[in-house]
Parts: C-alpha cells; sequence; structure tokens
C-alpha cells in the first residue's frame, strides 16, 4: 500500500482539494514563466529570484529549528533541494527555450506513472496496488489527448524533451523522498529546507548563464507581480500544501492529480487565448479524471477489504 492514510477519515477529502489547487497554480506557472522569458529574464536567476523569496518569507514564520535530526536527513534534504528545486526547475526553465509549451506540460506530468514505478522498486513491501496501476495509464492517456488537441503538430526539440524529461524524474524522485522526511518533520520544515538547498544548489548554474537581466527589469509592474505569484503562491504555498497532500493520501495518488496541469493549460488557454477547445480535448480532461479516481477508489476498496 501506498500510504498510512487513516480509515474511516472523513476529513482526507481536504487533501484532495489541497493537491487540485497545488496543480490549477502549477499549471498557471508555465504561463508567469514565459511572461517572464518573454520581459528578459534568464531560466536560472527566475528560478533563483523565485526561491529566494520564498525561502525568506517561509523563514519568516518558520525559524526555530534550522538543522535536521540527522547527518543523514540533512543529506536527504540536500537531494530534495536538489530534485525539486535547483535541477527541476532550471530543467523545466530552460525546456521552454527549446521545446513547445505543451511538450513540457505533457512530459512533466509523467511523475505519477514514474512514482509508481519507483515506489515498486524502492518500497519492496508498500508496493501500490493494481489501481495505482490502472488510474495512471488512464489519465495518462488522458494527457495526451490534452496534448494533442493543443498542438495536433508537435515539434519534437530532443534537447527541450530531454530536459523536460529529466524534471519528470526528479519530481518522481522527490514525491518517494518525501515519504520517510514526512514521519519526523512537518511541512513547514521540509518546504524550507528544499528551498534553502534548491537555491545554494542553483548557484554554480550562474556560470553558465549568458547574461543577467538589469536589476531595472524587476521594477517592471509585470515581472515583479509574476515573480510574487510564483515565489509566494506556486512555490512557498503550494508546496506546504503538496507536502500536506502526499503525507495523507500517499504519494501515488498525490502524484496523479498533476495530470491536470495540461487540463488547466488548455482550460486557461481557452479564457485568455480564446483558443477552441474540440470533442478531443474534451476527451482528454475526462480520461484525467476517471484515472484520477480510480486510483484513489480502487487502492481505498483494497485498503477497506482488509
Amino acid at each position: 500500500m501506498e500510504t498510512s492514510r487513516p480509515v474511516g477519515n472523513g476529513r482526507v477529502w481536504i487533501y484532495h482539494i489541497f493537491a487540485l489547487i497545488v496543480i490549477v497554480a502549477w499549471g498557471l506557472s508555465f504561463i508567469s514563466t514565459r511572461v517572464l522569458l518573454d520581459n528578459g529574464l534568464h531560466p536560472i536567476e527566475i528560478y533563483i529570484y523565485r526561491f529566494v523569496i520564498a525561502y525568506l518569507a517561509l523563514l519568516a514564520v518558520c525559524h526555530d529549528k534550522l538543522w535536521a535530526n540527522s547527518l543523514k536527513d540533512e543529506g536527504m534534504f540536500v537531494v530534495c533541494g536538489l530534485v525539486a528545486g535547483s535541477i527541476y526547475f532550471i530543467s523545466e526553465n530552460v525546456a521552454l527555450e527549446y521545446t513547445l509549451v505543451s511538450n513540457v506540460s505533457l512530459i512533466t506530468s509523467l511523475p505519477p506513472l514514474l512514482t509508481v514505478l519507483l515506489m515498486g522498486l524502492v518500497y519492496k513491501t508498500d508496493k501500490p496496488g493494481s489501481g495505482a496501476y490502472i488510474g495512471s495509464i488512464v489519465a495518462f492517456l488522458g494527457v495526451g489527448l490534452v496534448i494533442f488537441n493543443s498542438s495536433f503538430n508537435m515539434s519534437i526539440n530532443p534537447i527541450g524533451d530531454l530536459l523536460a524529461l529529466l524534471a519528470a524524474f526528479c519530481w518522481a524522485i522527490y514525491s518517494l523522498i518525501l515519504k520517510p522526511l514526512n514521519v519526523h518533520y512537518d511541512a513547514r520544515f521540509i518546504t524550507r529546507k528544499v528551498f534553502f538547498y534548491g537555491v545554494l544548489t542553483a548557484l554554480p548554474f550562474l556560470l553558465v548563464e549568458p547574461q543577467i537581466a538589469p536589476i531595472a527589469t524587476l521594477g517592471k509592474p509585470v515581472v515583479l507581480w509574476n515573480l510574487l505569484f510564483l515565489s509566494l503562491v506556486c512555490s512557498l504555498a503550494c508546496y506546504l500544501l503538496w507536502a500536506y497532500a502526499v503525507l495523507k493520501i500517499g504519494a501515488v495518488t498525490a502524484s496523479n492529480y498533476l495530470y491536470f496541469q495540461p487540463v488547466v493549460t488548455m482550460i486557461f488557454s481557452f479564457v485568455i487565448l480564446h483558443e477552441t477547445i474540440t470533442a478531443v480535448g474534451m476527451t482528454g480532461c475526462l480520461m484525467i479524471l476517471l484515472g484520477v479516481w480510480l486510483a484513489d477508489y480502487l487502492q481505498r476498496r483494497k485498503i477497506f477489504a482488509k
């Protein structure tokens, strides 16, 4: 089984709402990142500005405990900072420069399937049931339809798509590492450590950044507001909510909500850009909803049957 979900807990639906809120914000983050790129900021500096702001905001309210309980746990937080911070976001941001946003959205929706596979390999006594596999496959097929609806002519750039795939693997690893850390640390502490090591491990990447945007660029309202949205909402608030969701509903079920990311992109493309939503896109949305529901429902049936 994937989690120590409390049987009969009527409030577990709250954590599903948390996961949905996170996915909506993360879906919008693609738009904000694209806006910042179009205004002259570069992928690495966008990430560093975003996480420095988020870290300082969280440090202001969570500073009683600075270090982990052991050197081993501190090392795990360093890995979290790499896979859920610097490597993930720099790979994703750079990928947006080389390939279609729709391609990146599809590929970075792979962590649910990757989490299922890694869960079975790492936690051999805690393997997900068949329901998690079935739901993940159905939802991923839905993702494919949503992306197909967005772009019938998907241009493939190996560099961009491989970077997006690297980001997907990183997030799947992060979801697994959270499992043991959630037992000993609360969400605020975990999130603060991820932000700190995420920024620290990103600094060497500045050596390969071609140039840094003038500091005056940060004063532009469109840049400032998008940076604050990415920092305080998509990073600070969403990482906290995600940590709680993984703790209460499990890594596999929570990760399945990542399939909503391209759905959010499609919906806001319709509202803001007036793009057409076809029957193919609507079918994809329904399959994503079905897949997430199946993964959770079949897992709960297996738990309650024991």
